[in-house]
């Protein structure tokens, strides 16, 4: 009894706390349930044995990603419990790199912070969906994504619960009169998390305008939660077709019109195809420079997920082949091994995987394209801003996600997106959340779910670069491994 008591008493605070960070996560989220998701495990790891960090930190995790990865029961509800149980591991090794006495703040921030930097690219590329830092896209803490990107606002809210689990434990052992433990650090991180996110709100954004694009995202609409299987190409396509009249009457015609990824899905090459001449005539017609997301057979076992730009000549004037792929939606990593346990057919075909930064050079201005996936991954944005994309333009497709968790956490990865880069995006799908942000990180505009509807929006250009732009992630990392050395020298001198 007294066993399952223990038991109890580490496993309900952990799971308590993974359920406080998930729920402060798009749809449902309010941001400062991350701070007290992160303060509550910070307190629950003290004193704890390695064995049973790990095991609280492994709850955690599970609670976290049970809500926070609901949306992966779209694909088979297997590969979902799969999916979650190996995602919270990340947890779980967080809380083994956490000293249980001496050095635990400065360790436990810094442990969280390397092991979502490693889940953001570990295994098969990674998976940023859930992260904490998505959660804070309606706070103050988002501004430090000019400061150092999403990896900075994740360790803001581990920081943050730590002075919020000291603070509330001294509350406490006040109102008790047991022997408080020092406020001092945590008064610190408070100090400075708010100095961080006020430095954040005036470090360089992108800079002043240096040009306009008038824009039309243009989304199809039509019934969410199916599968490619269970949706003609045709349809889609043609629901996009219906939606370009209202841009077709616009005055002024918009110089950029952005259509979803993969509404034209092709079974054969584009070039010569009845659907690229229609769209070279729409973009001559309307004068205007023509995104869409494309995708045409490579072999009889891959395919290519492009966005190709006509321009208002009616040309081809760019084309980017999606780099970062989804694993086990666009492509199956050790296909064979993986064919042993799973029905693979909904993915019966690979994406060819390109390899560009994104950045394309359009007669409307030049733009970092971020292909749907891709829009949770600083690195891609970095990449094309560096390469001198002056505007962000998302082509996406969250058509199979019934409920509205994939459609708001992509928003939200949106506006950490706009804040890091210092630049304005536009983001088109077929059945939405189509979206404007500024440079800000302010949705301008949002489309409603599942509707037919056109965006219009004027959107700025910008050469101006962040911080982030010019540091990346290294910076935190460096200051995160050495924080957890730091950790770990003081819980070693105390043994």
């Amino acid at each position: 009894m007294i066993s399952r008591l223990r038991r109890g008493r580490v496993a309900l605070p952990s799971v308590a706390a993974g359920v406080l960070l998930a729920l402060s996560l798009p749809p449902w989220g309010w941001w400062p349930l991350g701070l007290a998701g992160a303060g509550v495990l910070y307190w629950r790891l003290a004193g704890l044995r390695l064995r049973t960090r790990i095991w609280s930190g492994w709850l955690a995790g599970l609670g976290c990603y049970a809500i926070g990865l609901f949306w992966a029961r779209a694909f088979n509800w297997y590969g979902a419990v799969v999916l979650i149980l190996v995602e919270a591991l990340f947890f779980a090794l967080a809380a083994a790199l956490t000293p249980p006495v001496r050095g635990r703040a400065p360790a436990f921030v810094a442990a969280c912070t390397l092991a979502e930097a490693l889940r953001m690219t570990w295994p098969f590329g990674g998976l940023p969906l859930g992260g904490v830092f998505l959660g804070q896209a309606g706070g103050p803490l988002v501004q430090l994504a000019r400061l150092g990107g999403p990896l900075l606002i994740t360790s803001a809210v581990w920081a943050g619960g730590v002075a919020a689990a000291t603070i509330a434990t001294w509350l406490w052992a006040r109102r008790s009169r047991a022997a408080a433990p020092s406020v001092a650090g945590a008064v610190v991180i408070a100090v400075g998390l708010v100095a961080m996110t006020v430095a954040g709100a005036v470090v360089p954004d992108g800079g002043s305008p240096v040009g306009t694009v008038r824009v039309a995202l243009v989304q199809g609409g039509g019934q969410r939660g199916v599968s490619k299987e269970q949706v003609s190409p045709t349809t889609v396509y043609d629901a996009q077709l219906s939606a370009m009249y209202a841009v077709a009457v616009a005055h002024p015609h918009p110089e950029l019109v952005v259509w979803p990824e993969d509404v034209v899905a092709l079974d054969r090459p584009l070039a010569g195809s009845p659907e690229a001449a229609t769209l070279s005539r729409m973009a001559k017609r309307l004068r205007t420079t023509l995104m869409v997301g494309v995708t045409e057979p490579a072999s009889a076992t891959t395919f290519r997920n492009e966005v190709v730009a006509w321009g208002p000549r009616g040309n081809i004037v760019g084309v980017f082949e999606k780099v970062h792929r989804v694993p086990f939606g666009e492509y199956v990593p050790l296909r064979s091994f993986f064919a042993h346990f799973a029905d693979l057919s909904g993915v019966p075909t690979d994406a060819v995987p390109g390899d560009g930064t994104g950045f394309m050079r359009t007669p409307a201005g030049p733009i970092g394209l971020l292909v749907s996936f891709e829009i949770f991954y600083a690195g891609r944005s970095h990449e094309s801003v560096r390469a001198g994309a002056e505007l962000l333009a998302v082509p996406t497709n969250t058509s199979s996600y019934s409920t509205s968790q994939v459609p708001t956490q992509e928003t939200a990865a949106g506006v950490v997106q706009t804040i890091e880069t210092g630049r304005d995006l536009v983001q088109a799908a077929p059945t939405g959340f189509s979206a404007v942000v500024t440079q800000r990180g302010v949705v301008v505009e949002r489309s409603d779910l599942g509707k037919r509807q056109e965006l219009f929006a004027t959107v700025a250009l910008r050469r101006g670069m962040t911080p982030y732009d010019h540091w990346g992630d290294l910076p935190v990392l460096i200051l995160s491994a050495l924080l957890l050395v730091f950790g770990w020298v003081r819980q070693l001198r105390y043994s």
